[in-house]
């Protein structure tokens, strides 16, 4: 019961963070950068992104930070939700 619940946790939260970093670099071409709900979701997001980005070099004109936290985020849900799967229920 309690591990369907961790699951069902990490599911949601994974998708949240998604869906953040998904309207972060939507809303990165048509807000300005001082825009309230950019601010905000940049707030969650930019923490995440930092360390990508002292690491990984802007290709051109485009940051690939959103694209690599987005599979970092995946492979990690993935992980966890293989992991808690496999406890004893």
């Amino acid at each position: 019961m309690i591990v369907e619940i961790l699951i069902a946790f990490v599911n949601v939260l994974a998708q949240l963070l998604i869906l953040l970093i998904i309207l972060s670099v939507i809303l990165s071409y048509f807000l300005p950068p001082y825009h309230v709900v950019r601010e905000s979701i940049g707030r969650i997001i930019n923490p995440m992104l930092m360390p990508i980005r002292q690491v990984v070099p802007l290709v051109g004109m485009f940051d690939l930070s959103p694209l690599i936290l987005y599979f970092l985020v995946r492979t990690l849900a993935w992980a966890l939700i293989n992991f808690l799967s496999a406890l004893p229920h």
